[in-house]
């Protein structure tokens, strides 16, 4: 009975530990982490980057406060975007925008998700369509207001094809000029 109670103290002292243990991330931390993200090519350091991207997600859980604490979210799903982890990304875009709708980065990560995520990785038109859309209906004075109508009219097409279209675009304003 004794070393029952003994061994149950114990693994309480032990969880507590490691519970209060959890370090509170600070800015240095994430600037350190963000050193660590590159190679000294200035190509990202794929084998790090999940962890960095980790790291970014809980400073801004730790620190919501924080006014760098969208950005680093952001960061966060822009590394996982560059992974091509679709579900990674989605996630962090819905958490950025459930706490914290208001920053400038709110309407970047729907950009991100639409533009790159559902459209370019995952082939996923509609769900595209459905994400750069509420980007312009739920943040009408962003600046990716026109890219994203843009994105909207080129979803689906190859580049090949867009740049057909942009062409034929171009010649025509060139012969309302001339007319």
């Amino acid at each position: 009975m004794k070393n029952t109670l003994k061994m149950m103290l114990f693994a309480l002292l032990a969880f507590g530990m490691l519970a209060c243990g959890e370090k509170k991330l600070t800015e240095d931390d994430m600037k350190a982490a963000e050193a660590s993200l590159f190679n000294e090519d200035k190509t990202m350091n794929e084998a790090l980057a999940p962890e960095v991207a980790q790291k970014y997600a809980k400073f801004a859980e730790q620190n919501p406060d924080a006014e760098s604490a969208p950005l680093w979210l952001y960061h966060a799903m822009e590394i996982n975007v560059q992974l091509k982890n679709a579900e990674k990304s989605a996630e962090l875009c819905d958490k950025l925008l459930e706490k914290f709708p208001q920053s400038e980065w709110a309407p970047r990560s729907l950009f991100l998700l639409g533009s790159f995520v559902y459209n370019d990785q995952l082939n996923d038109t509609a769900q595209a369509h459905a994400t750069l859309q509420r980007l312009i209906d739920e943040y009408p004075e962003s600046e990716l207001v026109d890219d994203a109508q843009k994105s909207i009219e080129y979803l689906g097409l190859t580049p090949e094809e867009i740049m057909n279209l942009i062409l034929m675009s171009s010649f025509e304003e060139e012969e309302e000029d001339n007319i």
